[in-house]
């Protein structure tokens, strides 16, 4: 009885016993002595987002060669090429007509500032035209004026939220309505000759103030924050509520003004780093087992779920095979990649400069989409998968791999994330993939990815699972099978957007 209330108390997880020693301190250290919380303060709190060619985001890889210096293990910031350098400043929006209020917005990424400047001007909105033709005649009324060019949401509750409140009819009545005004829109900006990615250069060289956008995620009071697509005026995200409020009184003839003050640096192009850690193999120090995850994020929150949590899963594994497994068989590798949310760009650049690496990479693991427990494996093609990931999966005590589902041998490529450029290049590489946590419409790309979402024990299971599948690929006598049983990968992403072509020698990149 003592022994449960002071588990309950705790919040340890309860895990059986293995016969090996090296997996009992795995299991010991992390639910004991574990590092996650502090590093996620240091890491999303102290430092912040982490948006490529920014500031921040080398901080963040120096954070990290000190932080795995600290506990003995050779840790090195590699450039990999150039990006766009971009600093945020302070973003101040306020409805000032017809009343005054505060709004809740900020900055997109890599958008212009106000140049010190407070801009305000009147509010008006992309109008329902013929045709681009008339399209063309309005366009010089967006002088001088920021223009809404995203739709105002006929809800701000999220659909789960109906499903438990609403009528059947009512529901149903709302889903109708969400899809017609949906399908207006579409078709609204469609008629202008345009769309949402090129639209904004095009208001902004008929004279608009700046462009005003709304992009929700649905959740409640979440919207997803991206780059933007100006070159000489803000963009500027509002949320849902704030937005639907100026749209209503810009459509009802209330003509609202707002004022913007947007502070932020151009850097001129700056270096970019992945950050590689490594503990030296003994016996097969020329083969290598992989720890992976991204360390860049989109910078509307603090992103934590994407890619944070990721990070420190395979930080502190890292920091545990160091202290009961310093000396293990292959050498282990951890890549903390730049620029991932831009195409793969860092692990990309990995696998073309390290070729002697990638050929005796015997195994890769992955983890990105946010803070849940890993629920499923994929073997990502490779027609051996169900030998090798079976046995070292098979080692995991079962409190920690229960409720993993495995395909085998599964179809490659896939995921959105970094292992794709590993499994690209014909290594063993797979994705841990997590339980949601609303993921998709909480914290993915959104200005609510913020330490507060970490689910911490669900962070610390999986650090014990990577650590123990790092330790088992490590010690396996044979070398993993890359026999693939389908068609080569071709390269095409599941997030939005696709893989760019391959990079230039110079290996730049930017936000046009």
């Amino acid at each position: 009885m003592l022994l449960l209330i002071t588990l309950l108390l705790t919040g340890s997880m309860v895990i059986a016993q293995s016969k090996d020693p090296v997996m009992n301190n795995i299991i010991k250290e992390a639910n004991e002595n574990s590092q996650l919380e502090n590093m996620a303060h240091e890491l999303t709190d102290l430092i912040g987002p982490r948006l490529v060619g920014t500031p921040q985001m080398k901080n963040a890889h120096d954070w990290a060669v000190a932080k795995y210096q600290t506990w003995g293990i050779d840790a090195r910031n590699e450039k990999w090429g150039e990006w766009r350098g971009w600093e945020r400043g302070i973003t101040h929006i306020d409805m000032v007509h017809p009343r005054v209020k505060s709004l809740e917005g900020m900055q997109l990424a890599w958008s212009p500032s106000t140049k010190g400047k407070t801009v305000t001007a009147e509010v008006i909105i992309i109008p329902d035209v013929l045709d681009s033709m008339a399209f063309q005649k309005w366009l010089p009324q967006v002088k001088g004026k920021l223009v809404m060019i995203s739709m105002a949401q006929p809800t701000g509750r999220p659909e789960y939220n109906w499903e438990e409140y609403a009528t059947k009819e009512s529901l149903e009545k709302m889903k109708k309505d969400k899809e017609e005004k949906n399908t207006a829109w579409r078709n609204r900006i469609s008629k202008t000759g345009y769309n949402t990615r090129n639209l904004p250069a095009i208001l902004e060289n008929a004279g608009a103030a700046g462009i005003i956008t709304s992009n929700w995620s649905n959740g409640f009071g979440v919207n997803k924050i991206f780059g933007a697509n100006t070159k000489k005026v803000p963009t500027i995200d509002i949320a849902l509520e704030d937005y639907g409020m100026l749209f209503r009184l810009a459509e009802s003839g209330h003509q609202p003004r707002i004022s913007v003050k947007a502070d932020s640096k151009e850097l001129g192009m700056v270096p970019t780093f992945n950050t590689v850690a490594e503990i030296k193999g003994t016996e097969k120090p020329n083969e290598y087992v992989m720890l992976s995850a991204h360390f860049d994020s989109w910078d509307g929150g603090t992103g934590a779920t994407d890619n944070a949590t990721g990070t420190l899963v395979m930080m502190e594994a890292m920091r545990i095979l160091k202290k009961f497994y310093p000396n293990p068989k292959r050498t282990i590798l951890v890549g903390h990649w730049g620029s991932e949310e831009q195409g793969l760009n860092g692990s990309r650049a990995f696998v073309e400069d390290h070729p002697e690496i990638i050929e005796n990479v015997q195994a890769l693991f992955n983890q990105d989409n946010g803070t849940g427990r890993v629920a499923n494996i994929s073997g990502q093609g490779f027609l051996h998968a169900y030998d090798f990931m079976g046995r070292w999966l098979s080692a995991v005590p079962a409190d920690i791999r229960r409720g993993i589902e495995t395909q085998y041998p599964g179809s490659p490529g896939g995921g959105g994330s970094d292992h794709a450029s590993f499994v690209a290049a014909g290594v063993p590489a797979f994705m841990l993939s997590s339980l949601s946590w609303s993921y998709g419409n909480y914290t993915w790309h959104t200005n609510r990815d913020t330490y507060d979402k970490i689910v911490f024990d669900d962070v610390r299971s999986n650090a014990i699972l990577t650590a123990i599948l790092v330790y088992m690929a490590s010690e396996d006598p044979e070398k993993a099978n890359r026999e693939k049983s389908v068609l080569p990968f071709n390269e095409r992403r599941n997030e939005p957007g696709t893989w760019p072509a391959k990079r230039s020698p110079t290996r730049k990149g930017g936000v046009d």
